[in-house]
């Protein structure tokens, strides 16, 4: 196999990674030690994310046939993305979590969807809630309503025994 079969080859993983991830986020890990990269790949894992440390311009190939040709701003350096494919959010929390406790990693943007993110979009993102804390508030908000109807339809059903016991009550003692 020739190196540009092996380069073909990595290009399509990389764009099969960008295709199944919700969120793509971009960082420069100059300066972090093997066992800080280590740590950091392992604590995503545990997520479900995947990090991997990739060739800019690899990635970038893979980038421009999905439609991502803006990526190329962050893709300079050397570079490791992490790919999350479940919650969008999970994946940008570890990693500003992390970034903030070793100085050394950077994050330089991201993509969620086709959306590209710079650093500070990202940051936000990091402050959104958990997929979990979202549907538990979103449940909360279908049963809001619905928890008002029945009480609703108790106190009618309530008024009702009301009214028939008087009516009871009033016929007993004619």
């Amino acid at each position: 196999m020739g190196n540009r079969e092996i380069k073909e080859r990595k290009v399509a993983e990389i764009k099969k990674d960008l295709e199944n991830s919700t969120v793509i986020v971009i960082t420069d890990y100059r300066g972090l030690t093997v066992a800080q990269i280590g740590n950091l790949r392992r604590m995503l894992s545990a997520e479900g994310v995947k990090y991997k440390v990739v060739k800019n311009t690899l990635t970038l190939l893979a980038a421009k046939e999905m439609g991502l040709d803006n990526l190329e701003q962050y893709l300079q350096g050397p570079t490791a993305i992490a790919y999350g494919y479940d919650d969008p959010v999970t994946p940008v929390k570890l990693l500003v979590r992390f970034a903030k406790e070793n100085e050394h990693l950077s994050i330089k943007g991201g993509a969620l969807g086709n959306s590209i993110l710079n650093e500070k979009e990202l940051r936000h993102l990091s402050e959104l809630p958990s997929k979990e804390v979202l549907l538990a508030k979103t449940l909360g908000c279908l049963q809001s309503p619905l928890v008002g109807l029945v009480s609703v339809l108790q106190a009618n059903i309530r008024n009702l025994v009301y009214v028939l016991d008087a009516v009871r009550e009033k016929k007993e003692s004619a």
